[in-house]
């Protein structure tokens, strides 16, 4: 796939997508990085029913940290792996605590420094809290680019490193969401939505689905 033809691509999927934000619900950078720890292996709609409850009761590293293992798990039980990630949250709100003045840091070697961030969790703090220009590749971003031929490989590093080089600069701030909510309502896993999609005339899968 050339420059040209995935520009056009982004172009389109900026146009269809105005708003190319994350659907988790936040209010502080903190929030956003709890949310994002409970989102692994985990939807947005179940990771908001949780946080809905625990924000208000606690939605600080301190307060969260008093809750305990313990006193956390019941707020975050429908949330699959509930037990590893009331683990590592309250690890991680000691660490901020302790290394950050309870302030979320904004380097990547900084937040991967927290238990329960890996580098995927890491770029989307630093895309969508601090505005930086960097990919975080989920499951949806991984096979949307792959499937297009938008930026092709066998591992999600692979994928991160050609989409850094690849997607225009103009859309590099926002190819995250942008590809994340195209691969969540249009290229879905099992049957996508082809005839539907913006771009289908310049993707490069093979096995289009027109229904």
């Amino acid at each position: 796939m050339n420059k040209e033809k995935r520009l056009a691509i982004f172009t389109r999927l900026a146009e269809a997508i105005p708003e190319p934000v994350t659907e988790l619900h936040y209010n502080s950078t903190f929030e956003l990085l709890i949310a994002v720890v409970l989102s692994a292996q985990a939807t947005d709609k179940g990771v908001n029913k949780a946080t809905a409850i625990l924000f208000p009761v606690a939605n600080t590293p301190q307060a969260i940290y008093d809750l305990g293992e313990t006193g956390l798990k019941p707020y975050i039980k429908t949330i699959g792996l509930y037990n590893t990630k009331a683990a590592n949250i309250i690890k991680l709100c000691r660490k901020l605590l302790d290394d950050f003045q309870g302030s979320v840091p904004q380097t990547r070697k900084e937040l991967e420094s927290l238990a329960g961030v890996g580098r995927k969790t890491a770029n989307v703090i630093l895309n969508t809290a601090f505005g930086q220009p960097v990919m975080a590749v989920d499951t949806h971003i991984f096979r949307v680019a792959n499937r297009t031929g938008i930026a092709t490989g066998k591992d999600v590093l692979a994928v991160e490193k050609k989409l850094n080089s690849h997607v225009p600069k103009q859309y590099k701030l926002d190819a995250h969401h942008l590809l994340i909510l195209h691969g969540r309502y249009t290229c879905i896993a099992r049957k996508p939505r082809c005839s539907s999609c913006v771009i289908e005339d310049l993707c490069e899968f093979k096995a289009k689905v027109h229904s």
